[in-house]
């Protein structure tokens, strides 16, 4: 569907939204790192001559858009909680980040769209969704200070 320098195009800027999510200063700058990575991916997932790359394209995506709401959710509650007096525990806050960034990365127990969606792939975009697409939120979890939770999802593959 595409020609090279489209593929490269959305290769190059897949590498510089992971280079943002890692390199940023704020968990809403790592959002936004995540998000371009993710509609960086999806061009190059979708073929229009193969249904099922288009069917995972779609399951993709939808499922990454619900984690980024609610990664988003999590850190506009994380702000009003550093800004205002807010009765909310830090760590429930940190466990809905972390529960986000894991199924972003399609990680036990929220790994329910994985097998589904590799079906569909190519075995080149198979390896970049395998490897590239879980840098990101595997050095964002590596921020969070939740070890006891990482320990039950490690367990849990």
């Amino acid at each position: 569907m595409f020609n090279n320098s489209s593929k490269i195009l959305f290769i190059l800027m897949m590498i510089i939204g992971t280079l943002i999510a890692v390199t940023s200063n704020s968990w809403l700058g790592a959002w936004m790192g995540l998000e371009i990575n993710l509609l960086s991916f999806i061009p190059l997932m979708s073929d229009s001559n193969n249904l099922k790359s288009t069917e995972a394209s779609l399951k993709y995506f939808l499922t990454q858009a619900l984690a980024s709401t609610v990664l988003l959710f999590s850190v506009i509650l994380l702000m009003l909680k550093n800004n205002v007096n807010y009765e909310m525990n830090k760590s429930f806050i940190s466990m809905i980040t972390l529960s986000t960034l894991l199924m972003k990365s399609g990680a036990a127990p929220f790994h329910f769209w994985f097998p589904n969606l590799m079906e569909g792939l190519t075995w080149m975009n198979a390896l970049l969704l395998m490897t590239w697409q879980k840098i990101a939120p595997l050095m964002l979890i590596s921020y969070l200070n939740l070890k006891n939770l990482l320990l039950v999802s490690v367990i849990l593959s």
